[in-house]
């Protein structure tokens, strides 16, 4: 991850799929501290802190997006094992954060343990990684807490099950609501620019603009974001679209 400013990388980031869900779970870390966060740690914490060893990586927070278990699952194990600060959701999130071990059980998971973060993040809050600034914007829909962490320097947005390539978060759990979701993507997202690449919750990486043209629930062309002509979306598409969980 380049500064574009000064044009050195500041940053490293790898992905690591977790639980059998395959929820991608990041490793940011500062090239010259080594000090660095995981996102969304859904489980598999001998996984996790492997990784972290192998790149000599001193954690130092848990940042997460949401509450549901495959995202937020081993942050307390983290926290145990290395004494960070567990930062993120919205307050709004805590319910789900407090029935991490019963979803998991549903799921076969028994190693995620409920939490309470040591700070909630709330729309317009700022993170820091050794000078590294991110940003935090509020995006319910999926679940009334998520949030999307992005640094604006580097293009990049961590954004949790809101938005995935070629399709959206569910909105059929509790407490979900597809208009919100959809409003939050376009009102919140879609105005940090079309090159801001994102790594979702599950699956491949993509970028605002290349949803905005082709994701068949929030192309602009079904949405009339920017102008564009709006258009009663196919339902034929979005059945054979992928939503993850």
């Amino acid at each position: 991850m380049t500064d574009q400013a000064q044009n050195k990388p500041k940053l490293e980031i790898r992905i690591i799929p977790t639980t059998p869900l395959q929820q991608n779970t990041s490793l940011i870390w500062s090239i010259e501290s080594k000090e660095g966060v995981f996102v969304d740690p859904g489980g598999d914490i001998d996984k996790l802190m492997g990784a972290a060893k192998e790149f000599g990586v001193k954690i130092v927070g848990v940042w997460l997006t949401h509450g549901h278990m495959d995202h937020a699952g081993a942050a307390a194990a983290v926290k145990e094992l290395t004494g960070c600060e567990i930062i993120g959701p919205h307050k709004d999130d805590q319910w789900l954060l407090d029935e991490i071990e019963a979803s998991g059980q549903r799921y076969g998971i028994t190693d995620g343990k409920n939490v309470t973060p040591d700070r909630y993040l709330e729309d317009g809050d700022e993170l820091d990684l050794d000078g590294v600034k991110f940003s935090v914007v509020h995006t319910p829909g999926h679940t009334p807490g998520h949030v999307v962490i992005y640094n604006e320097s580097g293009a990049l947005a961590f954004v949790g099950d809101v938005l995935f390539q070629g399709s959206i978060g569910r909105t059929d759990f509790p407490r979900g609501n597809h208009q919100q979701l959809i409003d939050s993507i376009t009102s919140k997202l879609w105005p940090l620019g079309n090159e801001m690449r994102f790594i979702p919750g599950h699956g491949g990486m993509s970028t605002f603009g290349q949803e905005r043209q082709s994701n068949p629930f929030v192309a602009d062309a079904l949405t009339g974001y920017a102008g564009a002509e709006k258009q009663a979306a196919s339902e034929i598409d979005q059945k054979l679209s992928k939503r993850y969980s």
